[in-house]
């Protein structure tokens, strides 16, 4: 069935940006402000569509929304193509290219931000490239997720005060992750620390995943990414998988366990299952592979909505992505507040354990989908700002 392009949550602004002198494609989509003014991160890759990005937009409103936060959902995209990635570091220092284009990019859209729109960090863009925002745009509340040694001093009621970026490299998303999976354990009646896990996806969502659920006490048995997969049934050397993470090495080379196939990966008998990698990973092909009694959605859009449904029918317990992966965008709001990194950690770990216990408590009960559950608790509260504006 075709999606209908509009309907009552939006989107309300569809922006297609156009730089002839660089060749640079862009699009910008707000898709509600109901709550705020809309917020999600700009991704840059080869393939990026308008049609993606509007998804990814719809999946901030409900995210945001669940999450407390006062945003509206959004998202960015700019066809970054391979042939530019090969000739980022020419013509005056490293990613010159990659910079004219964020910065372009940024100049086109910079009278919605912030009040319309507020940016971030999303595939292959970081906090560097969120600097690269605020420089273009000459406002520092333009994007969140900025370098930690990005500074300004703030003026407000109470004086003058520091205000300095907390970039998404300090691990917000995947420390949620790593939270909600305590709470769907707990929940399903695992103690967590019997509990194995496997998790695809090695970059910074797993990486850092993985990171909090070992400190949990939980054995990570099985990590993956696009390069292959290792399986070792005694968990992973911290001081290894910390060298690795710093050098962004994949999985691959890591020294113990052994190597298997991708395939391989999906039938693993684990307890708790953690796609954080991409769209689409778990798919008609290996999801009756799948043993695990928990999967938790560290990555956006991991598998069909109609897989989803079929693995909870089975009685898996399912933790949907805008539940999961909400820490990101937590931080954004945390760094947007002015918060300092440690009360940006207590702030995702409460407002993410508490939206993930809700809505797995109510699924449970009701015998519903959770992804069903989770859009009716977000919903509603769009749906009562509405009224009240």
């Amino acid at each position: 069935m075709e999606e209908k392009a509009y309907d009552k949550w939006g989107p309300e602004l569809v922006i297609r940006v156009y730089d002839p002198a660089l060749g640079m494609t862009g699009f910008l989509v707000i898709d509600s402000m109901v709550l705020g003014p809309g917020k999600g991160g700009i991704r840059m890759t080869p393939d990026v569509t308008e049609q993606e990005v509007r998804r990814l937009a719809r999946a901030m409103t409900f995210k945001n929304s669940l999450a407390g936060l006062p945003f509206g959902g959004a998202k960015g995209g700019i066809v970054w193509p391979a042939s530019a990635e090969a000739s980022a570091g020419k013509k005056g220092g490293p990613d010159f290219l990659k910079k004219q284009y964020v910065q372009a990019y940024a100049k086109a859209i910079a009278e919605l931000t912030p009040k319309k729109y507020i940016a971030g960090p999303d595939v292959n863009t970081g906090d560097r490239e969120m600097q690269w925002f605020v420089e273009a745009t000459g406002n520092w509340r333009s994007a969140t997720g900025k370098p930690a040694k990005l500074c300004m001093l703030m003026f407000g009621k109470g004086g003058s005060v520091e205000q300095c970026g907390i970039p998404h490299e300090f691990g917000s998303t995947g420390f949620g992750v790593a939270h909600a999976t305590r709470i769907a354990a707990e929940l399903k009646g695992l103690d967590l620390r019997e509990s194995t896990v496997a998790i695809h996806g090695f970059g910074n969502v797993g990486s850092f995943t993985w990171s909090v659920l070992s400190d949990m006490g939980a054995r990570v048995v099985a990590i993956a990414d696009a390069k292959g997969a290792v399986y070792s049934p005694n968990g992973f050397e911290k001081k290894q998988m910390r060298q690795l993470m710093s050098k962004k090495a994949p999985i691959t080379e890591y020294k113990g366990g052994r190597k298997i196939s991708p395939e391989d990966f999906w039938g693993l008998d684990v307890d708790i299952l953690i796609p954080a990698s991409v769209t689409d990973v778990i798919h008609e092909k290996n999801k009756d592979n799948i043993k695990a009694k928990v999967i938790v959605e560290g990555a956006n859009i991991p598998m069909p909505e109609s897989v989803e449904d079929e693995l909870h029918k089975r009685g898996i317990l399912i933790v949907p992505d805008f539940v999961a992966n909400a820490g990101g965008v937590i931080s954004s709001y945390a760094e947007y507040r002015g918060y300092n990194p440690r009360d940006m950690f207590r702030t995702v770990e409460r407002r993410i354990q508490d939206s993930t216990r809700k809505v797995l408590e109510e699924s449970m009960k009701k015998g519903e989908n959770p992804r069903a559950v989770a859009l009716r608790l977000a919903a509603a509260r769009i749906d009562a700002a509405r009224r009240s504006s």
